[in-house]
């Protein structure tokens, strides 16, 4: 521990407010406890969920630590007890409740994944929580397998163009929703089967359309509000509805008999405050069943904008402003 300093620099803003509270600041680097690593942070994802909890509207869970982030990619430096010695000086990234926006962070060990020599830092960074996040939602809660048709909001966000890269890996036919016809171009680039542009387009129609009228197998969505009952015009019999966010609206109204007569369901999730078995549990199941295609550069994160870490506003006004196609990342050097 004698080459790691006491202090690092931090975002981790008094108050709530917009991205200017956003300024790095000094804090103590953290000590690793029971079953955790310290990591000398190279790079740091940028998600919504780091806007929401800037504005005040997504407070930490008990014991996080107050620092954003959700997820980054480092060296490991120091263990904690019950942690092997061997994994000092491995690169890894990690997801995290919280910290991830500084010089240094500590990680569940369970949570970390190693980065393979053909992924950079700032692409290792990038990975961890949309991984989690569409791996968790879109297979094991809407239990998506190869030949089924879903439908994915947002498709050129980091969800999205992750949801993109996993259903060509695992043989789904995907359809996204995108806010301009540039970025529906971007999200064919990147793999999408279809893409509708749901400001010039009525996506249930389309949905309708391009599936023949069978309709899709599992919707993920973010939006919430005033989607869902479209949504559920878009599921095929027995498909599955999985919300991951609400940005359009925390209440809905469904027309209850058609989830009867039809046999959907109507799921969700929170990935933020599950407990450290869960998550673990997760990271072991991709290592076994997504990260062979890491390694093998099949699964790259499409990457937006890195900026330095003294910038992070910066980074989160171009998150709010919606031009970004893939990730936003900050970086430490």
């Amino acid at each position: 521990m004698h080459d790691i300093p006491k202090t690092m620099l931090a975002i981790d803003p008094a108050a709530p407010g917009e991205p200017e509270v956003l300024v790095p600041v000094e804090r103590a680097v953290p000590v690793p406890g029971p079953g955790e690593v310290l990591v000398r942070v190279a790079a740091a994802g940028v998600n919504r969920p780091d806007v929401l909890q800037r504005k005040g509207g997504y407070p930490p869970p008990p014991g996080a630590p107050s620092i954003l982030g959700l997820e980054f990619a480092g060296q490991v430096v120091a263990v904690g007890d019950d942690v092997g010695e061997e994994m000092i000086g491995q690169n890894v990234c990690a997801l995290v409740a919280g910290g991830a926006y500084a010089q240094y962070a500590v990680a569940p060990a369970g949570q970390c994944l190693p980065v393979p020599a053909g992924l950079s830092m700032a692409e290792a960074a990038a990975i961890p929580e949309t991984l989690f996040t569409v791996w968790t939602n879109l297979f094991e809660r809407a239990f998506a397998v190869e030949g089924d048709t879903v439908l994915v909001h947002g498709g050129t966000s980091g969800i999205g163009t992750m949801a993109i890269a996993l259903a060509n890996i695992f043989g789904l036919t995907i359809i996204v929703t995108a806010g301009s016809d540039e970025k529906c171009a971007a999200a064919r680039a990147l793999g999408a089967d279809h893409a509708i542009n749901y400001k010039s387009e009525d996506f249930v129609a389309r949905v309708a359309e391009i599936t023949g009228g069978k309709g899709c197998a599992a919707v993920l969505d973010m939006v919430g509000g005033d989607y869902v009952a479209r949504n559920l015009k878009c599921l095929a019999d027995d498909g599955r509805h999985v919300s991951i966010a609400v940005q359009g609206g925390a209440m809905a109204t469904i027309p209850v008999f058609e989830v009867m007569r039809r046999r959907l369901t109507l799921t969700g999730s929170t990935l933020r405050a599950r407990d450290l078995g869960f998550k673990s549990m997760v990271a072991d199941e991709l290592a076994r069943t997504v990260w062979p295609h890491v390694e093998a550069g099949k699964l790259k994160p499409v990457m937006d904008k890195a900026f330095p870490l003294a910038e992070a506003a910066a980074a989160h006004a171009r998150m709010e402003a919606g031009d970004h196609v893939g990730k936003i990342v900050l970086t430490m050097q």
